[in-house]
């Protein structure tokens, strides 16, 4: 599983035209979900976003989570995040996994974060979506489950 967290002072999902979700003061993420994802990758995508520090403290240090600072998260699924670009031009998105399990490992993705008692609003999962932030810093961080520390 990969994502991309920004740490935003606001961010909003559009489709069709209307607002669906939006949050304030909290971290933007794009969720790709790869073919062979699967319950510890969510455990360590739940543990990064619920305790990564990127948040300053007075001294400007960032050294507070979402949770110290009592922030929203909005979840967007991001199938191209899986992409893979070794030949050609076009990337290819063979390494994503399948819709209707992807799905199943999102919404469990977002239940788990809830579960933090965390206020997580979603994106429209497999929808056109059309993405509105003001990324704060700015700070923006990749992370993927599959990584070895």
């Amino acid at each position: 599983m990969k994502i991309l967290i920004q740490r935003v002072k606001n961010a909003s999902v559009k489709v069709e035209n209307e607002i669906i979700s939006s949050i304030e003061n909290g971290y933007l993420v794009f969720v790709g979900i790869v073919e062979d994802d699967e319950e510890k990758d969510i455990k360590k995508i739940v543990d990064k976003i619920v305790n990564i520090r990127l948040f300053e403290n007075p001294p400007g240090k960032m050294n507070e989570s979402i949770i110290d600072r009592n922030g929203e998260i909005l979840l967007v699924s991001q199938f191209t995040l899986c992409a893979t670009h070794d030949g050609g031009r076009r990337p290819s998105f063979i390494k994503a996994m399948n819709p209707v399990d992807a799905k199943k490992l999102f919404e469990r993705l977002t239940n788990d974060l809830r579960q933090e008692n965390l206020i997580v609003k979603t994106g429209q999962f497999g929808n056109y979506m059309e993405i509105s932030l003001i990324n704060s810093g700015p700070v923006t961080i990749i992370y993927d489950s599959k990584e070895k520390r």
